[in-house]
């Protein structure tokens, strides 16, 4: 019987390793429908796009005693821009985890590597839970970790592209170069996806356009939380090997030969 482990971030312990956003969706209470189904623990929330048109804060219609908050900081352009608004975050008593982002590109929405580095080494030196989005690269990841980051996010695809994992190859060499856990983070585009994730052995997966742009969100958030699951529980199963040709399901060695 296979045993597990739970998602530890920040000394807390998790059981789901799906982690989803508040983005797009159509109305609130598609949004609470599905962050229902997904079976997630974890909730992202953009700092930026809290307040909601009617003039409320999107924070009024999350709960808060189900739910972990994880504030991040899309939009910010640079470190400062960045790390200015996880204080703000904290003085709102939102806590010390935070999702860092700190964008270089507007129209791909990457990373700026620079100043992603930068601001992780003053959050972690402050405090705070940093679990910073970054690009696919091992080399950038052990630099995070190094820099004091709690986990490492790094990129399936752009942003909101939901073109899967692009690059299989770079994620596996980054969960060999680090030991913090390592968290797929933007381009899932379907449950696939999330499953491709964690049987290649990440420790998670986070989304938001992927559930909130389905033409049907709630069973979308379903359909993640399964492959998520499923995903994991390969990852510790251990799929058989690839071989060019076919190998007998059903041996013949020992069997009697009838004909003679």
């Amino acid at each position: 019987m296979l045993t597990d482990t739970n998602l530890v971030l920040g000394g807390k312990e998790y059981t789901s390793r799906l982690i989803v956003g508040t983005g797009k969706y159509s109305s609130l209470d598609v949004m609470r429908e599905a962050h229902d189904a997904s079976g997630a623990e974890i909730i992202t929330v953009a700092l930026r796009r809290v307040s909601l048109p009617s003039g409320e804060s999107l924070l009024d219609h999350l709960d808060t005693k189900r739910y972990t908050l994880l504030p991040n900081t899309a939009g910010c352009y640079t470190a400062d821009e960045a790390i200015r608004t996880c204080y703000l975050a904290r003085e709102a008593g939102l806590g010390d985890m935070v999702k860092l982002e700190v964008i270089g590109d507007a129209r791909t929405l990457f990373p700026d590597v620079a100043g992603l580095l930068e601001a992780t080494r003053t959050l972690a030196r402050d405090g705070f839970v940093v679990m910073p989005y970054t690009n696919d690269d091992p080399v950038t990841a052990k630099k995070l970790e190094d820099a004091g980051a709690a986990c490492v996010m790094p990129l399936g695809a752009p942003i909101g592209s939901g073109l899967g994992i692009r690059n299989p190859y770079n994620i596996r060499i980054i969960l060999e170069s680090v030991s913090v856990p390592v968290i797929v983070d933007a381009g899932v585009g379907t449950a696939s996806d999330a499953a491709i994730a964690m049987e290649l052995g990440c420790d998670g997966v986070l989304m938001n356009t992927a559930i909130a742009g389905a033409r049907d969100p709630v069973a979308m958030a379903r359909a993640m939380r399964f492959a998520v699951e499923a995903g994991r529980l390969a990852a510790k199963a251990g799929r058989i090997g690839k071989k060019l040709y076919a190998t007998a399901s059903s041996p013949l060695e020992g069997v009697p030969d009838w004909t003679s």
